[in-house]
């Protein structure tokens, strides 16, 4: 199909369709480059609708790293939603790039981004719409090479079938590392492609690895079967954060997060025992004030964006988070500037921080406790206080803020209904502070979800809780969090089983995962579009136990199928970790002691010969500087620069 046919059947379909300025590219930032004088072609695909991709940071570097060399190009492309994808497949439209509109057969490399499960589905969509094999084993050197990475890869297990190589950790290095590897080796066998791709640390060749497994089902062990596939796949890491993107694309439509992002620091040193991202993130890295400062003005500049969010996963810990408060408000406390600043503790230098910005907005501030007894805050090394909240929260509501949002996961290791009651009575008490402020203006939102055990955590042994479990926590907080100025969303059952399953599944899912396709399941992360029964169908066809990955206790000795890919963390660390929660023991903030996790000596080796950074832990701040009391804080806080 050429690209005058496809503009003109375009403009045939896309009235008929909802928010076709998903579909037409042309956005203010976007890069078009002359197709036919370019050598190496990438796609960088999303696979989830634009109004979700768009806000994807990670996609926006790959894309500003790639199209910065002069004989490459990147080029968009996301999922279209499913009237979108019906006018295609009746018109005969393969899926195409919003740049030069070119069908994604003709790039040389797919790049998706694989940031959560629910997505499994959608990548096998985005390659048949494609018009590729949807196997990779089905597809030779005639089709683009199909990578993925993102924070689901970190098990890349159940995708393996669909991705010819997986990038195991950070990509703004490594992709451009892959591209010139397999544009050295283009017109080679695929086969040869991908054991080039194998020699680059960091990469993950499926293929390469046999799996077998005990009569119980578990693996048994993983085996290489070629000189190229190291026996573990070591994570790539960026020793100093690249300098901040500042050319966002502006999108067409309006989408999830309509602000440009900031990435402030990477790595967290909490060891909350239930996040992943805390445990394969490591090493803590942060950007100097400065930086930050002039990728705003930049961003401001180049996009126009009113709002600029500062990323990171523990603001609060961030060393220069005062300083940097400080300087947004010198200048630009009269510009109507809004920032969102995630992940602050839960304490009253949050407010302090935002009260430092004047903000006017007066939104919602939220906070992420987690668990609301201290049994339970012991298991999952995050101690917060009841008494640090209300505190917290009579510091919000005196500054003017009418609503704490408040997130709880519930199903923790060893968790009983009293605690779960503690929950419901701990956020009745913040009510109670806000009322006393505010009267009946005050509200609290309560946002509950299912802990889901993931890979590379303390918590990878442990089972999940059943649907009976679930149901009956459930049912005590909807009886318990009920009036006026109490508001509770929680995860449904069939989500938390759906994620659970993919998280610590093997590579016999891949055949379940394509059979769920085969029923029609796509979009699974949408509500609307998830058929639970049908993925129940696909795994009983293959003899697959929900149960098996769910809500099975793992032995300490287990092999995971997950055993090849190597985070940086020990799996010794994360055994005395899981062993420390069963006994209810905790570990303090890594700044304040290292415990040898074994991140800084794998990484002291990985620094470019041009980089003379000397790998050390993150610089200690005292704590009397940090102003810290315990573990946690708000998820989104967003203010008002006037």
């Amino acid at each position: 199909m050429t690209t005058q046919t496809l503009a003109s059947q375009l403009k045939r379909i896309l009235p008929r369709v909802t928010k076709p300025g998903r579909y037409v590219g042309g956005e203010y930032n976007s890069i078009m480059k002359d197709w036919s004088a370019i050598d190496f072609k990438v796609a960088l695909a999303f696979p989830d609708i634009y109004d979700l991709g768009m806000s994807n940071l990670g996609i926006m570097i790959l894309y500003e790293q790639i199209n910065q060399q002069a004989d490459m190009l990147a080029e968009r492309v996301f999922s279209p939603w499913v009237d979108m994808e019906a006018e295609m497949r009746q018109a005969g439209i393969p899926l195409y790039s919003l740049e030069n509109q070119r069908p994604l057969r003709e790039f040389d490399l797919i790049g998706i981004s694989l940031p959560y499960e629910q997505l499994y589905t959608n990548v096998l969509n985005l390659l048949d719409l494609a018009g590729m094999p949807v196997r990779s084993r089905d597809r030779d050197e005639r089709f683009p090479v199909v990578i993925a990475g993102g924070h689901s890869c970190y098990n890349p297990e159940p995708m393996s079938d669909f991705i010819d190589a997986f990038v195991i950790g950070e990509g703004e290095e490594i992709i451009l590392e892959v591209a010139r590897t397999l544009q050295g080796v283009r017109g080679h066998s695929r086969h040869d492609q991908l054991r080039a791709l194998a020699r680059i640390q960091g990469v993950y060749v499926p293929r390469f690895y046999d799996v077998d497994y005990t009569p119980e089902g578990t693996v048994a062990r993983i085996v290489p079967n070629t000189p190229e596939a190291p026996a573990r796949v070591l994570k790539r890491i960026v020793p100093t954060l690249p300098k901040p993107f500042t050319h966002f694309l502006v999108p067409n439509i309006d989408t999830v997060h309509n602000r440009a992002p900031i990435e402030i620091m990477r790595g967290c040193t909490r060891g909350c025992r239930f996040c992943h991202a805390g445990m394969i993130t490591r090493p803590v890295r942060e950007r100097p004030v400065p930086e930050v400062m002039e990728a705003i003005g930049e961003i401001i500049a180049n996009t126009g964006f009113e709002e600029i969010s500062l990323l990171s996963l523990s603001s609060s810990d961030y060393i220069y988070v005062h300083e940097l408060v400080e300087a947004v408000h010198a200048k630009y406390h009269d510009s109507g500037l809004s920032l969102s600043l995630p992940s602050l503790r839960i304490e009253t230098t949050s407010a302090d921080l935002l009260d430092k910005l004047g903000d006017t907005r007066r939104g919602g501030f939220t906070f992420a406790p987690e668990a609301a007894t201290e049994r339970m805050r012991d298991i999952i090394n995050k101690s917060v206080p009841d008494e640090q909240l209300l505190e917290a929260a009579r510091a919000v509501y005196s500054r003017g803020w009418r609503t704490i949002k408040l997130y709880f996961m519930i199903g923790h290791p060893e968790e009983t209904l009293d605690d779960v009651q503690a929950i419901a009575n701990l956020c009745h008490a913040v009510l109670r502070e806000g009322q006393k402020i505010m009267g009946g203006k005050a509200n609290v939102n309560v946002g509950v979800s299912t802990f889901i055990p993931k890979p590379h955590t303390p918590f990878q042994w442990v089972p999940q809780d059943t649907h009976e479990q679930v149901q009956q926590k459930i049912w005590l907080l909807r009886d318990q969090l009920r009036g006026h100025g109490l508001h509770l969303r929680y995860n449904t059952l069939q989500d938390s089983q759906f994620e659970g399953i993919l998280s610590r599944a093997d590579r016999r899912m891949g055949r379940a995962i394509y059979r769920a396709w085969e029923l029609g399941c796509k979009f699974d992360a949408w509500g609307e579009q998830h058929f639970h029964d049908r993925w129940l169908q696909a795994l009983a066809e293959h003899g697959l136990d929900p149960a098996f990955y769910t809500h099975r206790e793992r032995s300490i000795d287990e092999v995971f199928p997950w055993e090849h890919i190597d985070v940086a963390v020990h799996k010794k660390f994360l055994i005395e970790d899981y062993l420390m929660s069963i006994k209810g023991e905790t570990r303090v903030d890594c700044r304040d002691r290292c415990f040898a996790c074994g991140i800084l000596p794998k990484f002291k080796t990985q620094r470019s010969q041009t980089d003379e950074m000397a790998w050390e832990c993150p610089p200690v701040k005292p704590v009397s500087e940090r102003k810290r009391g315990a573990d946690d804080g708000t998820r989104t806080s967003n203010v008002q620069l006037i």
